[in-house]
């Protein structure tokens, strides 16, 4: 009998479970980095609908003009201060271009609260399928405002409120199906690899928007939603929310370990001691993540948290019940401040360049995507260090201690030099969005499927849809603050960023303390 070739060998030495994990690993990464890849033009076309212009520069004007009078004959209308595209030619041009920061992110932090709650009761392939297919037509619709010759501000402030708002089908959907096929075991590591999705989708939104900006700044945003609006078909295609939904099973785990995230009390995990065996219930604050063993078998023989109808584990959970959960509160108000300062590097940073390197539209949307590289790995390191330690809040902590600092020496030396700039850049991204990364996934994840729920697998969309949605307070504050304060010097707005690290690291002080105390206790234990 003929030996099999390696490339087949390669391919059997997997189990049907394990194809299909990689499968919606693969699936799910693609359908949110498309969501990324739609937000991240607005950020490199605010240079091109603002153009710096002097009156030194004004026999280079006149000479555009002539130029482009000769090779584009049928145009439009030019407009008279040659310093962008109106409304945005005006001195108060910050301001405007951050309303439209502000009218995205805000319809989306409202939006999220009703989305996980929405979603948990709608299959999630046909919502995340309809959420994708309306923000193509949305995001395709702003860049359809230079095609027809759009002036009104209105016009554009709609289209970013409406694509928003559609936006939110997204996260809690994605965050849900991979919850349900992937365990704990590794779930900081796995999911920190998997978050790379979002600045993967900034970086290749970066690089499709600058390809246009200077000649059409229209198909900067007319591709990425024909992209989104093609991805949301082979949603509708593919997607498998559970595994039972093709006969897989759960993902085998270890009752050996649980992570600490600091919201769950430390507990000695000794069989005798089980609370299933000897009965007694214990308080939320007390009891440890579900393993996945049970995650996928259990069900509801008692009460839950602030459940609806309490139908064995597959009714929806209240709002108010999925903020007794311990911990929800707390890295909630921590994401608020941090994806405050992410999303204000994700709306600003090529504005930032532009004015301080001195570079065209294009050039800085490049180079700003060297912050998403650094997110990369941020969050993969967030992941992998968050697992080692078993300590969630802590990791986040960690990060968010070092961040603030970086934050400020990035205002200094970005003045230096193109190269200083690419270095900070890779390390910010990093600090900034690792935290972020690791609340926004594993976080999320470890809490939707907390003890105190009993295996209702439901309560983890509208979990991760509240963590979510009040980290999107902070990100629609953020690029706002930015706009009103950046008049005033960049610096301030760099000192802004730092203040909200610092909260954000307060926050977390009580977790992380939980979590200290139960290294300490378990290592007492085991000296006894």
């Amino acid at each position: 009998m003929a030996q099999l070739p390696p490339g087949i060998r390669f391919i059997t030495s997997f189990s049907r479970d394990q194809w299909y994990r990689a499968f919606i690993f693969s699936l799910t990464f693609l359908l949110y980095a498309s969501f990324h890849l739609s937000r991240k033009p607005i950020s490199i076309v605010k240079g091109e609908l603002h153009k710096h212009c002097a009156a030194s520069h004004e026999v280079e004007v006149d000479s555009y003009k002539e130029y482009a009078a000769q090779i584009q004959p049928v145009k439009k209308p030019f407009n008279a201060s040659q310093c962008g595209w109106e409304p945005f030619d005006k001195s108060n041009y910050k301001q405007l271009l951050g309303a439209l920061d502000y009218s995205f992110l805000c319809a989306y932090a409202v939006g999220m609260y009703l989305s996980g709650l929405i979603g948990e009761r709608l299959p999630i392939r046909y919502y995340l399928t309809g959420g994708m297919l309306a923000s193509g037509l949305f995001t395709a619709m702003f860049g359809l405002g230079y095609f027809y010759n759009v002036h009104n501000l209105w016009f554009y402030i709609m289209a970013q409120i409406a694509n928003g708002l559609v936006q939110t089908t997204g996260w809690p959907s994605v965050v849900t199906c991979i919850g349900n096929w992937f365990g704990k075991g590794r779930r900081g590591l796995i999911m920190g690899v998997w978050n790379s999705h979002t600045s993967v989708g900034n970086i290749l939104g970066s690089l499709i928007a600058a390809y246009w900006v200077s000649t059409c700044w229209g198909l900067s945003f007319v591709v990425p939603g024909v992209i989104v609006a093609v991805m949301g078909v082979v949603c509708f295609l593919f997607l498998i929310e559970h595994p039972r939904d093709v006969s897989c099973s759960c993902t085998p785990s270890s009752n050996s370990k649980t992570f600490l995230n600091g919201a769950s009390r430390c507990r000695i995990q000794m069989p005798a001691l089980n609370a299933k065996e000897n009965g007694k219930p214990q308080d939320p604050e007390m009891q440890h993540l579900l393993t996945d063993s049970e995650n996928c078998s259990v069900s509801l023989s008692s009460s839950t948290v602030a459940t609806g109808e309490g139908r064995h584990g597959t009714s929806a959970i209240s709002f108010l019940g999925a903020l007794r959960i311990p911990g929800v509160v707390e890295f909630s108000l921590c994401l608020l401040f941090a994806k405050l300062v992410s999303y204000t590097f994700l709306f600003w940073l090529p504005l930032y360049i532009t004015n301080v390197e001195h570079l065209d539209a294009k050039r800085a949307g490049d180079l700003s995507t060297l912050f998403d590289v650094g997110g990369i790995f941020g969050g993969i390191l967030a992941g992998l260090i968050s697992d080692r330690l078993e300590k969630r809040a802590s990791t986040c902590g960690m990060m968010l201690l070092l961040a603030a600092p970086t934050l400020y020496m990035f205002s200094a030396v970005s003045k230096m030099g193109l190269e200083a700039t690419v270095v900070m850049l890779l390390i910010s991204g990093a600090l900034v969005n690792g935290p972020y990364a690791l609340i926004t996934t594993a976080v999320s994840a470890d809490l939707g499927t907390h003890k105190s729920l009993k295996g209702n697998a439901r309560a983890l969309s509208t979990v991760t849809a509240i963590i979510d949605g009040t980290g999107s307070v902070g990100a629609a504050l953020g690029p706002l603050l930015a706009g009103l304060i950046s008049p005033s010097g960049w610096n301030n707005v760099f000192y802004m960023l730092m203040v909200a690290d610092a909260c954000a690291l307060l926050l977390l002080l009580r977790l992380i303390q939980k979590e200290l105390q139960c290294h300490a206790d378990h290592s007492l234990f085991k000296e006894h």
